[in-house]
């Protein structure tokens, strides 16, 4: 058979938020999606498949850490997140326990950490839109949350491998392909690169 060249795809999307851009719409986001939104930034969990289905049961609020059972992630395996050391995830795991508590003190038991009026969350795209809108950066998608985490894990200096296994990535290549740098970065690096020359020539003039 004839050999017939393909098209080359490049349909991977680019969307991330900088931090101010997040919080500027978060604050637009109705108060029982502003937690989802903000563990999604965080973690970089998948939204429908990993957090909107968390339960109770899965959350150790004295060791402080979140499991997901095998079966739930997309590659099948289990994941568990330590959440002790990141107060602004603590903050949101608790401020949904207090709304738990509040159900529960009138007689109704809510299984799951992020609800809409104690019944599961399916959807909140209404919502998402208007926010994004209302925050001047219309057309962003809630997965272009787990693009911005991967990405703020590299540049905290995390190592790779580590953030493969908060995010639930399962290979280099997707990871690598949400591992957006932007001109921030660029600068970054480029400032460094000249702080270190500087300290070079420093030592060499002492010498």
């Amino acid at each position: 058979r004839p050999h017939i060249p393909m098209l080359k795809e490049d349909n991977v999307r680019q969307g991330f938020f900088e931090a101010d851009a997040f919080e500027a719409m978060r604050k637009h986001l109705p108060d029982d999606v502003q937690g989802i939104a903000t563990f999604a930034y965080l973690t970089g969990w998948r939204i429908q498949s990993e957090i909107l289905p968390l339960t109770w049961a899965q959350i150790d609020r004295k060791a402080e850490i979140v499991r997901l059972e095998p079966g739930q992630t997309k590659n099948g395996r289990g994941r568990t997140l330590p959440y002790g050391q990141l107060p602004e995830l603590r903050s949101v795991i608790e401020a949904q326990w207090v709304v738990r508590e509040s159900f529960k003190a009138a007689g109704r038991i809510v299984p799951h950490v992020f609800h809409r009026d104690g019944e599961p969350m399916r959807r909140f795209r209404t919502a998402w839109t208007n926010a994004c809108n209302a925050a001047g950066c219309p057309g962003k998608i809630p997965h272009d949350l787990r693009r911005t985490a991967v990405r703020n894990l590299v540049r905290a200096g995390v190592p790779e491998k580590t953030a493969m296994m908060i995010t639930g990535h399962e290979t280099r290549s997707v990871f690598d392909r949400y591992a957006i740098t932007s001109e921030g970065d660029l600068q970054d690096a480029l400032g460094r690169l000249a702080l270190a020359g500087t300290k070079k020539g420093q030592t060499a003039e002492s010498a």
